[in-house]
Parts: C-alpha cells; structure tokens; sequence
C-alpha cells in the first residue's frame, strides 16, 4: 500500500517537473519568436502570405458564426425584454454583448480551432520531414523565416477577424430584430450609439483580441515546433493546440473582463 502511494507521489511529482519545463521551454520560445520580430520588416512579403493564409482563409468561418450569432442573440434579447417592455434595448443588448465578450471569445475560439491547429500542423510537418534541420544547415534560422512570420500574422489578424465577427454580428441582429421581429430600426441604431462608450467597450474588446491572438497563436506555433516528429507527435500537438488555446481563451477572457470592469 505505501509502495503504491509513493508510486503515484513519484508519477505526480514527475509530471509536475516535466509541466514545469514545458511551460520554460516555451517561454524562451515565446522569447525568441519576439526578438525575430524585427525581421519582418525586411521580408514583409513573408508576413503578408501568412496573414492571408491565417486571417484571410478563416474569414468565411468568423462571417458565418458572426452572423448566426448575432441572429441569436436578439431573438434572446427579444423574448427576455418583450416581457418588461423594453424590445427597443435589443439593439444596444446585441451591440454590448458583441463588443465586450462574444466578439473576442468566439472569434478566437474559432481561430484556435481553424487556423491554430494548421499552424501546429504545417511547422509540425515541417519538423517531422527535417525542413527545419534542412534550413538550418544552410544557415537559414527557421525562428525568423518560418515562426515569426506566423506568429505575428495571427496576432495581426486576432483583432481584424474579431471586429468583423462583431460587425457582422450587429447586422445579423439587425435582420432578425427589425425585418423578422418587425421592431423599430431607428432605437436599435441610436441607442447603441449612446450607449457604446468607445473606452470601456470598444477599446476593451480590441485589447481582449489582442491578447487572445497572442496566446493562441503562441501555443500553436510552440507545439508545432515542439512536437514529437512523429505522425502520432503532430496529432498530438494539434490537439493540444485546441484545447490549450481555447481553455487559454477562457481563463484569459474571466482575467481580462475582472480587471477591466472593476469598480
């Protein structure tokens, strides 16, 4: 019985060392991927075809969720206001739940799933047929020519793709409330405008997907170039990338919203 428990206590222990230098790991990592930044400005080419690659070709997933979403939201608002009287606030209720929360968080949770998880792939595939090693023998350093550039368009096109979402979203709630519902359209536009205050929502909501977009893409970027170069490693890394990036999101989104709003 002690044998037993001492083996779990040694397993526990084990794990948590090996947690602690992963989290080490990609922390010079993250380090280094931040000093290459400079480079980017050289080669902007190189930045330019992973925004479309990253940004770009996740656009169409943001502009369908957005619009769902949107939609959603204001038969939700409606059916809850309706009751009070007060169906004229759906407008400002969609506008400030987009903005302040939906907007960053579905945004990046799609962008860790879509786009985070081929980045993982892409440098793991990499990794695993010795590109890297390849680049590196002929004096090419793949943290500036194959990282970065990745890494800096994800962070680039985070707070681009998150206020589509929210735009799109507005619209949707636009369609729903005013064609299908059959409510005013002029207190869903003004009341927004009164009500939206451009530090506390608008800013705030930009500085969450900021934020987001760095995370995400940092852990994409790091397990892809940490993977085991094997085809079981790179499935591995990919899901990890998924989940850490989209529990990252979640934890990150309660901090974020508890030291922006408080009193």
């Amino acid at each position: 019985m002690i044998n037993v428990i001492t083996d779990k206590l040694q397993a526990l222990g084990e794990l948590t060392l090996k947690s602690f230098q992963r989290l080490g790991r990609a922390s010079v990592f993250f380090l280094r991927v931040a000093a290459s930044g400079g480079d980017m400005l050289l080669r902007p080419g190189l930045l330019i075809k992973q925004i479309y690659s990253v940004g770009v070709q996740t656009l169409l997933i943001v502009v369908v969720a957005g619009m769902f979403v949107g939609m959603v939201m204001s038969l939700q608002s409606y059916y809850g206001l309706v009751d009070f009287g007060a169906e004229d606030s759906v407008g400002v209720m969609v506008a400030l739940s987009l903005l302040r929360e939906l907007g960053p968080v579905i945004t990046a949770l799609l962008f860790a799933g879509r786009a985070g998880s081929a980045l993982t792939a892409e440098i793991g595939l990499m990794k695993a047929t010795e590109q890297l090693s390849g680049m590196e023998m002929m004096a090419v350093n793949p943290m500036r020519r194959v990282v970065a550039p990745r890494f800096y368009a994800g962070v680039i096109s985070m707070p681009l793709l998150a206020t589509i979402f929210s735009a799109v979203g507005i619209l949707g709630g636009y369609l729903v409330a005013v064609e299908l519902l059959g409510l005013d359209s002029g207190p869903f536009w003004s009341q927004p405008q009164a009500k939206v205050d451009l530090y506390l929502d608008l800013y705030n909501g930009i500085i969450k997907s900021v934020v987001f977009g760095v995370v995400v893409t940092w852990i994409a970027v790091f397990e892809g170039y940490d993977c085991i170069p094997t085809s079981e490693g790179l499935g591995q890394a990919t899901t990890r990338t998924v989940v850490y990036g989209s529990l990252a999101v979640l934890f990150l989104d309660f901090i974020l919203t508890a030291l922006m709003f408080a009193k």
